[in-house]
């Protein structure tokens, strides 16, 4: 799909979508848990749906209601009987499509649950990060296929003990094992070496697992232990917070149009790391207004700041797209882990914000903006990630045809990879925020 942008982003008030992070580790749970759950969100995604075909296919039942998702979850019981009877069971076939998420927390659950399950992978998801993760399970009793190759084969019993990952690599493989070891019979530690990149996410993983009352124990260091032979236990209704994550797009919009945005069903005592970026647009110079559940922003007088992104890597690409129109210099260290996402993302905004006139500069873990007025119009490509086709939809508010009076006309080929995260971005856009686009 070819999307034209022919008015940017006008002003308006958007309500945040659901976190795909926080309803990820809800359905998880769910699907884990000893009753139905019921999970309060708004709109699925596709790595959402990745997660609930996966969930479903190892035996839980979720179902779409007009306000959230109906979960009843597995039977665990029947599951254990079946890893005795592994010589005559089929594999499992789970298809986790381009869901980073949805392979690195499901594979060890399905390695502690000790079920032979073939996983297929799209995209660049074979080629995203997961050694670590492999080279811990096959340690720990599970036989893995060969890495980098879908689909991916696992089998054998995962087994409890110490278990060592780097924290700089995916913060998603300690999540993983933090969902799997509570069901084993034995406890577990999770030693974290270096520093522990995206902890955010890691905190966020620990309060879904407190919420359906599994215990686990923390260290100074970066040190996890975790009982063995917990229960997950229904809350019986959950509510997914609204996504930081998505909503920082509509935010930045309202620091790069001539008119204020509005995101509201946000949580400010969230845990998602991309909170941030209400600090970071204060940082800049945006007028920023937080209340209650909602947070607006307006322009002001931006200036270059400098970003380290090691707990933000999602925020990388709108963050630049801001930094186009801030006077001076922003430097953005510490990304280098968004060279393994959907696209190369260091280099593919560096060439996106680049097609539109900006002075981007990509270094080995970040990129160098020299802020101007304004850009140019042009046409671009998304390289099949939603967080670059997103950018673009937000930076057309500076991108000119030669008149200054004039904003818009940017084309954004492959403009369907926002359904990966955000299925209803351009209606959102046009309906609340009264940008216009056309599918061309």
């Amino acid at each position: 799909m070819t999307v034209k942008i022919t008015r940017p982003v006008q002003g308006g008030t958007v309500r945040a979508i659901s976190s795909k992070s926080n309803v990820h580790r809800l359905l998880i749970c769910a699907a884990l848990s000893d009753n139905k759950t019921f999970i309060t969100c708004k709109q699925r995604c596709d790595d959402i749906d990745a997660t609930i075909r996966c969930l479903e296919s190892l035996g839980a039942k979720i179902d779409n209601e007009s306000d959230g998702l109906s979960v009843k979850p597995f039977n665990l019981r029947k599951k254990c009987n079946e890893k005795c009877e592994q010589e005559s069971q089929h594999l499992q076939l789970l298809d986790c499509s381009e869901s980073g998420a949805t392979l690195r927390f499901l594979l060890p659950v399905c390695g502690a649950l000790g079920l032979r399950v073939s996983i297929k992978m799209g995209g660049r998801l074979p080629a995203r990060p997961l050694s670590a993760l492999y080279d811990e399970m096959t340690s720990h009793g599970c036989k893995l296929s060969e890495p980098g190759i879908s689909p991916l084969i696992c089998e054998g019993q995962l087994t409890n003990g110490t278990y060592t990952l780097p924290g700089n690599v995916s913060s998603q493989f300690i999540s993983g094992l933090l969902f799997a070891l509570p069901l084993l019979s034995g406890d577990s530690t999770i030693n974290v070496t270096d520093n522990l990149e995206s902890r955010p996410y890691v905190d966020m993983t620990l309060d879904t697992l407190r919420l359906f009352g599994i215990t686990v124990n923390e260290d100074a260091g970066n040190v996890f232990h975790v009982p063995g032979g917990q229960t997950f236990r229904t809350p019986k209704n959950v509510h997914a917070e609204g996504d930081w994550s998505n909503a920082a797009f509509w935010l930045c919009a309202g620091v790069l149009g001539k008119n204020a945005v509005t995101c509201t069903g946000l949580n400010l005592d969230s845990r998602q790391g991309d909170k941030t970026i209400v600090e970071l647009l204060s940082r800049f110079g945006a007028n920023v207004v937080c209340e209650k559940d909602k947070v607006t922003v307006s322009e002001g007088m931006l200036r270059g700041i400098d970003i380290d992104a090691g707990d933000i890597p999602d925020l990388v690409p709108v963050l630049a797209a801001v930094a186009t129109a801030a006077e001076g210099k922003t430097v953005i260290c510490n990304a280098k882990r968004l060279r393994m996402k959907e696209s190369d993302r260091l280099h593919t905004v560096a060439v996106t914000l680049s097609s539109l006139g900006a002075d981007i500069t990509e270094t080995e873990d970040g990129l160098i903006i020299i802020g101007k007025k304004f850009l140019k119009s042009g046409e671009t490509q998304s390289f099949g990630d939603h967080r670059i086709a997103m950018t673009v939809a937000v930076i057309s508010s500076v991108c000119t045809s030669g008149d200054i009076s004039s904003t818009g006309n940017v084309i954004i080929r492959d403009a369907e990879a926002v359904r990966k995260s955000y299925p209803g971005f351009f209606e959102d856009f046009k309906t609340f925020l009264g940008g216009e686009y056309e599918i061309i």
